[in-house]
């Protein structure tokens, strides 16, 4: 069971911003997706959360390496 995270304090670990939310494009297989997820507004980078992790992307994942 994953374990619940506070979106309002996560803080970026390679510059110690704090996160915002923010669209993320995400290429697979040469497809293109995207999603709303915490990211750095300093650097750009992002929090995938476990549920994000192994629901969405996982299922499009399986979805395009079925095709």
């Amino acid at each position: 069971m994953a374990e619940f995270v506070d979106f309002e304090e996560i803080t970026c670990s390679r510059c110690g911003v704090k996160m915002a939310l923010a669209r993320a494009d995400f290429r697979y297989l040469g497809h293109n997706f995207h999603t709303e997820v915490m990211r750095c507004p300093k650097c750009g980078a992002v929090y995938i959360p476990e549920e994000l992790a192994e629901g969405k992307i996982a299922d499009a994942e399986t979805a395009l390496e079925d095709k």
